[in-house]
C-alpha cells in the first residue's frame, strides 16, 4: 500500500507538462480551424483531423520522454546531430514565431472582446493588454502559476465544450453531413495544409514540451519515470483531439448545415460563432461558449508567451555554450520584449484578417514536419536516452512510418505549389 501511495504521489508530481501542451494546442488550430474545417465541409475532414493526430504522436511524445531519460532539452539533442539540426530547427521557429503568438493573442483579445461586451474598444488594445498581463503572470509566478493556472482553465475547457458539443449533436442532420462538398478538392489543399500543420500543434512545440518537463522536475524534485511522463502526455493529447472533435462537430451542425459564410477577421468570427450557439442552441448556450472559448485562447496566449522565449533563450545558450542563470535570465527577458513587440506590430499592421500570415506559419510549419520528426526520432534512439527508455520495435517502426508520410505529404504538397497537377 505504501509504495502504491508512493507511485500516486509520484504521478500527480509528474502532470504539469502535458496540460501545459494541451494548453498550447489548443488555440487557433481548434477554435478557428477546426471550426471552420466543419464549416467548410462538415464531417469530410474529421478523419483529416484524427489522422493528424495518430502521425505526430511518436514525435511529440518523444519531447517529454526524452527530457525525461536524459535530463536535457531537446535543443541539445538537435545540437549533437549537428549544427545542421539546430540551424534548421532555428529556421522553422523563427519563421512562426512571431505569427504564433500575433494569431494567438489577436484571436483571444476577440474572443475577450465579444465575451465581455467590448465592442468599442480595439482588438490591438486588447491584444496589447493580454501580453502585458501574460508578463506579469510568469514574472509573478513562474512555471508554478502557469502549471496551476492551465490546469483550472483546462478543466473549464474541457467541460463547457463537452457541453456545447453535446447540445449541437442531436442537432446534426447526418445525411446532408456526408454530401461531399463541392469544394473538396485540390483547391482545399491550402486549406487542409494549414489545418495540419498546426494540428493538433506544429512539431516544434515537443522542444516547448521538453523543456516544461525539466522545470517541473526541478520545481517538484520529482523526475517522472517513462509511464508516468507517457500518462501525463497521453491525457494531454486526448484533450486535444477531444476538443479537435468537438469544434469542427459545432462547425458542420451551426455553419455547414445551415450554409453560413464564415468571415475573415477573427473577430467578426468569434462574434458569428457565438450568434450561431445561442440562435441553435438557446441564449443559455452563450456564456458556456464564451467560457470555452475564453479559457481555450487564454491558455495558449499564456503557454505560448511563456514557452516562445524560454525556447529562444535555450536555443541561444545552447549555441553559444553560456548556460550561467543570470545570461538565461537576461535572455529570456529580452527575448520576451522582442517576441512580444514583434506580434503587436504584426497585429496592428494585419489587424483586418491574419489569415495570410497564418497560412504561411501553417505552411512553414507543415513543411518543416518530418525534418522535426525525423531529428526527434534520431534523439530517441540515441546514445544519450538509456536502453531502457528507448521506444520498443512497434514505436520505433511508427515513428518511421510517421516520418515517411509527413515527408511524402511535404513533397507533394511543394511540388503543387511549383509545377501543379
Amino acid at each position: 500500500m505504501e509504495s502504491e501511495a508512493r507511485v500516486g504521489r509520484g504521478f500527480w508530481k509528474a502532470v504539469g507538462p502535458g496540460i501545459l501542451f494541451a494548453g498550447a494546442a489548443i488555440g487557433v488550430s481548434h477554435l478557428v480551424q477546426s471550426t471552420r474545417a466543419g464549416a467548410l465541409f462538415g464531417l469530410w475532414l474529421l478523419p483529416v483531423v484524427l489522422l493528424a493526430h495518430a502521425a505526430k504522436y511518436p514525435a511529440m511524445v518523444f519531447g517529454p520522454r526524452y527530457a525525461a531519460a536524459t535530463g536535457r532539452s531537446l535543443i541539445e539533442a538537435y545540437r549533437e546531430q549537428g549544427r545542421h539540426a539546430l540551424g534548421l530547427f532555428a529556421l522553422i521557429a523563427i519563421g512562426t514565431s512571431f505569427t504564433i503568438l500575433a494569431a494567438v493573442t489577436m484571436v483571444t483579445a476577440a474572443v475577450v472582446r465579444t465575451s465581455l461586451g467590448l465592442e468599442g474598444v480595439s482588438v490591438v488594445a486588447i491584444a496589447a493588454g493580454l501580453l502585458v498581463l501574460s508578463a506579469l503572470t510568469v514574472a509573478c509566478g513562474g512555471f508554478r502559476w502557469l502549471d496551476a493556472l492551465l490546469k483550472v482553465l483546462m478543466v473549464l475547457l474541457l467541460a463547457a465544450t463537452l457541453v456545447a458539443a453535446g447540445s449541437a449533436l442531436p442537432r446534426m442532420e447526418w445525411a446532408a453531413a456526408l454530401i461531399v462538398p463541392a469544394g473538396l478538392g485540390l483547391a482545399a489543399l491550402p486549406f487542409v495544409v494549414g489545418l495540419v500543420g498546426w494540428m493538433p500543434a506544429p512539431l516544434d512545440i515537443t522542444v516547448w514540451h521538453s523543456l516544461w518537463t525539466l522545470d517541473r522536475a526541478k520545481q517538484t524534485g520529482h523526475t517522472p519515470t517513462h509511464q508516468q511522463c507517457r500518462a501525463d502526455f497521453d491525457i494531454g493529447y486526448a484533450l486535444c483531439a477531444v476538443t479537435a472533435c468537438s469544434f469542427l462537430l459545432l462547425g458542420a451542425v451551426l455553419m455547414h448545415q445551415r450554409g453560413v459564410e464564415t468571415p475573415e477577421g477573427s473577430a467578426p468570427f468569434v462574434a458569428q460563432l457565438f450568434d450561431l450557439y445561442a440562435e441553435a442552441i438557446g441564449a443559455w448556450v452563450r456564456p458556456v461558449i464564451a467560457v470555452a472559448a475564453s479559457a481555450v485562447m487564454l491558455s495558449t496566449t499564456l503557454t505560448v508567451f511563456d514557452a516562445l522565449p524560454r525556447t529562444a533563450q535555450t536555443l541561444t545558450s545552447v549555441a553559444m555554450g553560456r548556460e550561467r542563470p543570470a545570461v538565461r535570465s537576461r535572455l529570456y527577458w529580452g527575448f520576451t520584449l522582442l517576441i512580444s513587440f514583434g506580434a503587436i506590430a504584426i497585429i496592428y499592421t494585419a489587424r483586418h484578417s491574419l489569415v495570410p500570415l497564418v497560412h504561411l506559419a501553417t505552411t512553414i510549419s507543415f513543411v518543416g514536419t518530418p525534418l522535426l520528426a525525423a531529428f526527434n526520432h534520431r534523439a530517441m534512439h540515441s546514445a544519450a536516452v538509456p536502453a531502457a527508455h528507448r521506444p520498443g520495435k512497434a514505436m520505433r517502426r511508427a515513428s518511421l512510418a510517421c516520418v515517411w508520410l509527413w515527408a511524402g505529404f511535404a513533397v507533394l504538397y511543394v511540388w503543387q505549389l511549383v509545377v501543379g497537377f
